[in-house]
């Protein structure tokens, strides 16, 4: 879970000084949320194996919970729209916009023609490499599907920067050589890319639309109980 501490905003505005105090809390279960230990701490890597533009929907499961969003990447940045949203106290956020070039994640606030952005963390990086970081081995179990999408299936050790070792099942898509699955054998968790389509992606999907105030603002420690 969440937090956006309101009591470090930077506004002018009398209307913005109103939400001191207030918090953002995304629920369980709709928020993608990395457990500590995610190996891939940094930006995603855009390699060969990599591709810098295209959309799929986007499917992860955590801690016995399942969410699902449509996904829009383009180079250093991508689109998140989480099916129902994310409720905070300021309303709804349908749209989630990852800033990697800004180290920025914005949370889009459409009813207020707002946009909340925080400092990146973990919680919203997302694999889509098909060589993982830290990779020590990899090993070929056979064919395999997701979906309705033919995969190869692998099985990749990866070593963390702290020298721990964890272990992955990957599947990738053997004709344009893509991520499609990925799933850690040590821990409850699991993302997918279902009917990923390669093809450029409009530069305002990752811009603040006209109107709408980017508020900055810090990030809190969970809070508990």
């Amino acid at each position: 879970m969440k937090w956006i501490d309101f009591s470090l905003l930077v506004s002018s505005r009398t209307c913005e000084k109103k939400l001191v105090g207030l918090v953002v809390c995304a629920i369980l279960g709709v928020v993608l949320w990395f457990p500590p230990g995610w190996t891939f701490a940094g930006s995603p890597d855009f390699s060969n194996h990599s591709p810098t533009e295209f959309s799929a929907r986007l499917i992860w499961k955590t801690g016995g919970r399942t969410a699902k969003a449509q996904l829009f990447v383009k180079k250093d940045r991508y689109r998140i729209e989480p099916a129902g949203g994310i409720r905070t106290e300021l309303g709804y956020a349908g749209v989630l916009i990852i800033r990697l070039d800004e180290q920025k994640t914005w949370y889009m606030l459409s009813q207020r023609r707002m946009i909340v952005s925080v400092p990146l963390t973990l919680d919203y990086l997302l694999p889509f490499s098909v060589q993982l970081e830290g990779e020590t081995s990899r090993t070929v179990i056979g064919e395999s599907v997701v979906g309705d999408q033919p995969a190869l299936l692998y099985e990749v050790e990866v070593k963390d920067q702290f020298g721990q070792l964890e272990r992955f099942f990957e599947w990738v898509d053997p004709q344009r050589e893509i991520l499609l699955k990925l799933l850690s054998q040590e821990r409850d968790w699991v993302v997918e890319y279902h009917h990923v389509v390669l093809s450029s992606q409009p530069d305002y999907y990752f811009e603040a639309p006209l109107g709408y105030r980017i508020i900055e603002a810090q990030e809190a420690p969970v809070r508990r109980g």
